[in-house]
């Protein structure tokens, strides 16, 4: 971000200090169209009555919690740091002690036994005949 700000230079404080203006023609409108001068941004409040403000008006960082600016600062900032914490640190606890998707684990402990197990019989760790023969029934000659 101050990389950005770093590139208008010297610029930028004058930048900052000079209010937006507004260029309105103040010549009266001439022909039929009628004029394109903007005169107004907002629609003029109604100062007659005692009609709702919007919380947008009294606190321009209105957050939603409370009309009170004070309350409703420190409501926005405790519901967002429980929220974030929740999140972040039970949500991280309940994936960490999900069980075991996959069986990934399941599946390398019986790998090591029955290693160990191959050892034990003196037997090679993997054979080169994936299923017994002895029980593969093969078609005969005729039936092929």
């Amino acid at each position: 971000m101050l990389t950005r700000l770093s590139r208008f230079g010297p610029a930028l404080p004058r930048l900052l200090s000079i209010p937006p203006a507004r260029f309105v023609s103040q010549s009266k409108p001439s022909g039929a169209a009628g004029s394109t001068a903007v005169t107004e941004l907002h629609p003029a409040a109604d100062t007659a009555g005692h009609g709702e403000v919007s919380q947008y008006v009294k606190n321009p960082d209105y957050h939603g919690f409370s009309s009170d600016p004070v309350v409703d600062e420190w409501n926005m900032r405790v519901g967002f740091f429980f929220g974030i914490s929740v999140a972040l640190v039970i949500g991280g606890t309940f994936i960490h002690y999900l069980p075991d998707h996959g069986m990934r684990q399941w599946a390398r402990r019986e790998a090591e036994h029955v290693i160990q197990q191959r050892e034990r019989e003196d037997l090679p760790l993997i054979d080169e005949d994936y299923y017994d023969p002895n029980k593969i029934a093969l078609p005969t000659a005729r039936e092929a």
